[in-house]
């Protein structure tokens, strides 16, 4: 059976490295990357396609792919997927495209306001998920959303994934990913961990960036952060024990 590795790059979610890690192991046509439509029908048609269509390559990497992992005849997508303190997450986004060129709505918003005025005009956009429960939206598409809440449909994904790595303890992530490849069949993986694309870093632990971010923002919009991320502070602490 051929196997493959779908790497579901989720935005400053240290994908970067791990792609940069990847592309050390595979031959230049072993690793593809590409995106895809934000309709899920056509999304998941269309990563199916993106396989059959490149049989040489043995590691796919999109921002855009959507779970579920497709389930095609002869093949085993091994999936593989970060997730981050949410809060911590946004605030790197925020840094990331306040720095970056061109003219997405969030560079153009981020070279234009402070990270409070970013959080809050994305909050304000009902069905932008970039600062509002990110991570539980993502894992959600797992399963098909009659089957109860969005939360309790992230919950199970974490369950059901075979690999989930946590930014916060990438090194370790990395060999655990490793590990988990070589037993699949990728004997000769070597992974490093290496550091692709980080923003500056604010502090020398998550509580302490956390903790600096609470003290240098409005109470108001400090709190309807947390409360507009409940579902993804749980999801994250769940998980992260």
């Amino acid at each position: 059976m051929r196997k493959i590795i779908l790497h579901y790059h989720l935005f400053k979610n240290a994908g970067t490295s791990l792609d940069a890690a990847f592309k050390e192991n595979f031959q230049e046509d072993e690793w593809v990357t590409k995106e895809f439509p934000g309709n899920p029908k056509e999304n998941r048609e269309q990563v199916a396609k993106w396989i059959l269509d490149n049989p040489e390559a043995k590691v796919f990497s999109s921002h855009t792919a959507m779970l579920p992992p497709p389930q095609l005849e002869g093949i085993k997508v091994l999936p593989v997927i970060f997730m981050r303190h949410p809060i911590d997450r946004i605030v790197s986004a925020y840094e990331f495209e306040a720095k970056q060129g061109g003219e997405s709505f969030g560079a153009v918003l981020a070279r234009n306001t402070d990270l409070a005025g970013y959080i809050e005009n994305r909050l304000a956009i009902q069905n932008d998920r970039q600062c509002r429960n990110f991570h539980t939206h993502k894992f959600a598409m797992m399963f098909p959303e009659i089957e109860r809440s969005e939360y309790f449909r992230a919950v199970k994904a974490l369950r059901f994934l075979p690999f989930i790595g946590i930014v916060e303890k990438f090194p370790k992530s990395i060999s655990d990913l490793q590990v988990w490849l070589k037993g699949e069949g990728f004997a000769a993986i070597n992974l490093r961990p290496m550091k692709k694309n980080p923003t500056k870093i604010r502090g020398k632990s998550l509580d302490e960036r956390l903790e600096k971010l609470k003290a240098g923002m409005d109470a108001d919009v400090y709190d309807k952060l947390i409360d507009s991320n409940e579902d993804d502070i749980r999801l994250y602490s769940k998980y992260v024990r």
